[in-house]
């Protein structure tokens, strides 16, 4: 399924992240130019933010295996991981980044309505 995909990609991401908030000054930091705000709130704490990110490589990898093997476990854990991203959508547009918030809520909110299907939580069961 696609979503596993999905899951893989994040955990290829979180991963990068964690590797060049660790070791700065690569040509890795070159695709941090696609979001140069995020990587400059995220350096200051880069001690505590790559092992966070870390971890939340090994969970998006676990869920896309999860996934992709069609356990139940992956589907609730990637249910879970979905739903603290729309969480996460929410304080964006709290701390009034709408446009972002916005988009991240509709694409997240999206994702859980289809994983939650009936016919997408039985192929799961």
């Amino acid at each position: 399924m696609p979503i596993g995909i999905f899951f893989i990609f994040g955990a290829i991401m979180a991963a990068y992240a964690a590797l060049t908030l660790l070791w700065p000054g690569t040509f890795l930091d070159l695709l941090w130019m696609m979001n140069p705000r995020g990587h400059a709130e995220l350096v200051p704490f880069a001690r505590i933010a790559a092992p966070a990110f870390m971890i939340l490589s090994a969970a998006l990898a676990a869920t896309a295996i999860g996934w992709l093997r069609h356990r139940y476990w992956g589907w609730v854990w990637g249910l879970s991981i979905i739903a603290i991203n729309a969480t996460g959508d929410l304080l964006n547009l709290a701390r009034h980044e709408v446009l972002k918030g916005a988009i991240g809520i509709v694409v997240a909110g999206l994702l859980l309505i289809y994983m939650s299907r009936p016919s997408v939580r039985n192929y799961f069961s």
